[in-house]
Formats: C-alpha cells, structure tokens, sequence
C-alpha cells in the first residue's frame, strides 16, 4: 500500500491523466469506449492508449472489450482506498478538517421528511431527453420533488417529436422551456438535491461544480433526435426513451430517501443508471 498510493497519484499528477480519470469518474457506471474518450478528450488514438495504460498500472481503471470495442471504467474501490488513504493518513486525529461538515437545511440531507428535493437533468440540448424526465418527475412525484431541466449547449426549441410525446401521455408542455445550466449556478437558483446528467456527451463535458452536498449520477440514454428514418421510426425512438426514462423515474421515486445515508444513496441512483446500460450492451 505505501507504494501503491504513491504511484496512484503521480499518475494523477499528469493533468492529462487526471482529466481522463476525471471523465471516467462522471461517467461512473458506465464502460466508456476508448473512441468515445479520445473525442471528449480531444485526443489521439495513440496518446489516449498511453494514458489509459498508466491508469490501468495503477489500478484505478479497467478494461472491458464488448465485441470490437475496448471500453474502460473507473474501480471504485481503488478510487475509494486511494482517497480512504490520504484521510485517514492526512487527517489523523482532525477529521473536523477533512470532513466536511453538513448543515441540516442544506441540500444533501436525505433524512428530512417533510421536505421537497431538488433534481436537475442535464443533457446538451435540453430538447429531448432531460425534458422528458422533468415532465415525468414532475406528474409522478410532484409532490415530493421539484423537477428542473437544463443542457449544456440548449437548443432554442424543444424537438417537436418529444412535444408531441410528451401531450399524447397528457403533460402539460406549456411550463416548459429550455434552458442553460449556468441558470442554476447564479446565486438565486435553487439549492440541488439531486443531478442527474441522461446524456454521454453532457457527462463528458465538464459541468460547474455544485454547491451543498448534490448526489450526482449519470444515466446516459441513446438520443432519440439523432435516429433517421421515417417519421414513424423517429417517433418510436421517442416512445422508448420516454418509457426507458419513467422506468428509471418510478425507481429512483420509489427509493427510501428517509431512511438511506447518502453512501447508500449514491449507490441505488448508480445502480439505476447501470442497469440501463447493461441491457443497451446485451
């Protein structure tokens, strides 16, 4: 351990390294095509293998082939001893110091009964897929959550198959806009209970970091707006992200919010989103 440590962070110490790690981390659960990271990443083929090998060394990524493809995700128990290490090893006797600590009215505090949680999706264009889980949140569990949409790159209009999904299963599309997440990192936005980001390239960009103690998950879903075809295949497409989404929704809803501590927490909304991906692989 005492060299395994070491050697763990002057591998993160190259900040292309640790960006790498960094997206993986965002992306967790999920098993990232090695194509997909060299994209986000803006890098070469070559330099990409480079880097994914000196964090697979170290322990802290693995690799996965699915067909043709080399997938990697990040091992969330050498992330957790690595980090484990430097608090118990930093903090010895101070945890006052490492900790930080919760103020009982500040979002992330799961065992408040009588209390709205805060959600916002993210995807890019903030047209399809994040609208879609705002509505459905918003009539299943409306009075237990406050449901907020937003993209990274928001399109000036909400994609008129989602509209037109989303009025045949009886929303209301008239509260409906899109939106820029820097909305919601003004000092007036609300406090963020929960972030959810239900698109690949939204999680592979990098996000502002949230205030208070927001559980954040990533439950990437095909985008409906990219399929071709006729008007019928698209609107299909649609249908099953919709349903893929209440699925997840009536879940996520369905979780004990009172009674998990937030490591619990954290792994149930994870959970959720990997067990969509599990079946995209199959």
């Amino acid at each position: 351990m005492e060299k395994l440590i070491p050697d763990r962070l002057s591998t993160l110490g190259h900040p292309q390294r640790l960006a790498l790690f960094r997206l993986l981390m965002r992306r967790y659960p999920d098993r990232v095509p090695a194509t997909e990271l060299a994209q986000a990443l803006g890098l070469k083929p070559n330099t990409l293998s480079t880097y994914v090998n000196a964090l697979m060394q170290a322990g802290l990524i693995s690799q996965e082939r699915v067909g043709t493809s080399l997938r990697y995700a990040i091992d969330m128990d050498a992330a957790r001893e690595t980090v484990d290490y430097l608090l118990h090893d930093c903090c010895r006797g101070r945890p006052e110091i490492c900790i930080p600590s919760v103020n009982s009215d500040a979002p992330g505090d799961f065992r408040m009964t009588d209390k709205k949680y805060n959600i916002l999706f993210i995807c890019t264009g903030n047209s399809a897929r994040s609208i879609f889980a705002e509505s459905i949140l918003r009539d299943i569990a409306g009075d237990r959550f406050v449901a907020y949409s937003a993209g990274t790159k928001p399109r000036s209009e909400l994609n008129p198959f989602a509209l037109e999904v989303l009025e045949q299963k009886g929303h209301d599309i008239s509260v409906l806009r899109s939106k820029n997440i820097s909305e919601f990192t003004e000092a007036d936005a609300p406090a963020l209970d929960f972030v959810f980001t239900v698109c690949n390239q939204a999680a592979n960009e990098e996000c502002p970091a949230w205030s208070g103690q927001s559980i954040s998950a990533h439950w990437g879903m095909p985008d409906p707006v990219s399929v071709v075809g006729s008007d019928a295949e698209k609107s299909l497409a649609f249908h099953q992200t919709y349903g893929a989404l209440r699925n997840r929704l009536i879940a996520f809803t369905s979780l004990p919010l009172a009674s998990l501590d937030r490591m619990s927490l954290q792994k149930a909304v994870d959970e959720i989103g990997q067990t969509y991906e599990e079946r995209i692989l199959k």
